[in-house]
């Protein structure tokens, strides 16, 4: 028996989630007194998952699982598990993840809890806290199947090396077939991305326009950041849709999350609330995300903005 892990990976890299769901899944199985057994699709670096705690990788090669496939992921974590007899699953809580892990809670009859945020308080009976309603609030639940599977919310438990190594073997399940062809849209880039960074610059309506947005792009540069926006922006074709953060775009975790020129609706804030610090630049002393942020700035972001930019190079150049 040992905890078994789903290792996400983009272009044949380990994404940042990936170590983190072991870091995690080390910790439990330290308190279980197991092992830690990952599963890697197409990965070309799956040997590195032993430096975070993995004694055992289990590498699927198939052309055919470039694009995810909840369905198709589904059946070959569900495999894994059944082979490795384990009790404990752990995903990330990326959109693809939260995807296939229904499936593989219904595949393997057991209890799922998304948004995880720390290591278990308790293993018999098996108890971890997670946030609730859209993170406003935590919950301690129990979960009473045979099988558990978390859900491990993103930059919550943070990378932990124990400079271990790991045996990667080859792993071929039966795939079944889906019945559906997946194409995906995502342009691979350099930039850093909205799911794997610890910190986000994001714009606004009070950007006023898409030619404003170098100010935007230079602080996520020199912050190391990735850029995001509000769905208005998105849905005027200032940017594209897939750095649209909220409900009903992507979700947020970061370390540090700036918001310029952005009011703080509703729908916004449930996507970005997983973030530790919030910053928030607007003009509008009434905006709805001061009362969410951590630290605000009243003023005009055209003035802010480039000051601030002009600040932190400062301070990296005194600090190089």
């Amino acid at each position: 028996m040992s905890i078994l892990v789903y290792t996400e990976s983009e272009n044949g890299k380990l994404k940042k989630a990936a170590l983190e769901v072991v870091s995690y899944a080390k910790a439990v199985a330290d308190q279980m007194g197991t092992s830690v057994t990952a599963v890697a699709v197409n990965a070309d670096n799956a040997e590195t998952l032993g430096n975070y705690g993995a004694s055992k990788v289990l590498l699927v090669k198939d052309d055919s699982l470039k694009a995810f496939n909840a369905k198709k992921y589904a059946a070959i974590i569900e495999n894994a598990a059944k082979n490795e007899a384990a009790k404990v699953v752990v995903v990330s809580s990326s959109a693809n993840s939260k995807y296939l892990a229904p499936l593989l809670a219904v595949g393997l009859d057991a209890g799922y809890v998304a948004n995880v945020v720390e290591a278990p308080s308790n293993v018999s009976p098996f108890t971890v806290k997670h946030s609730a309603f859209t993170n406003k609030a935590f919950a301690n639940t129990e979960i009473t199947t045979d099988v558990k599977i978390v859900g491990l919310s993103n930059n919550s438990f943070g990378l932990v090396e124990s400079g271990g190594s790991a045996a990667v073997e080859d792993f071929s399940p039966s795939i079944p077939d889906s019945g559906v062809t997946v194409e995906s849209v995502d342009k691979a880039t350099d930039k850093v991305s909205i799911a794997d960074a610890e910190i986000v610059v994001s714009g606004g309506r009070g950007l006023k326009g898409p030619e404003n947005w170098g100010m935007i792009e230079e602080l996520a540069e020199v912050l190391g950041a990735a850029t995001a926006c509000s769905k208005p922006v998105s849905d005027l074709g200032w940017r594209p849709h897939g750095e649209h953060v909220g409900q009903t775009g992507k979700p947020v975790a970061s370390n540090l999350y700036i918001a310029i020129g952005i009011s703080g609706a509703i729908q916004h804030l449930a996507g970005i609330n997983a973030s530790k610090v919030k910053v928030v630049i607007n003009t509008d002393t009434e905006a709805p995300f001061f009362k969410a942020a951590d630290y605000g700035v009243v003023g005009d972001a055209f003035e802010v903005v480039p000051k601030l930019i002009e600040k932190l190079k400062a301070f990296k150049a005194a600090n190089a």
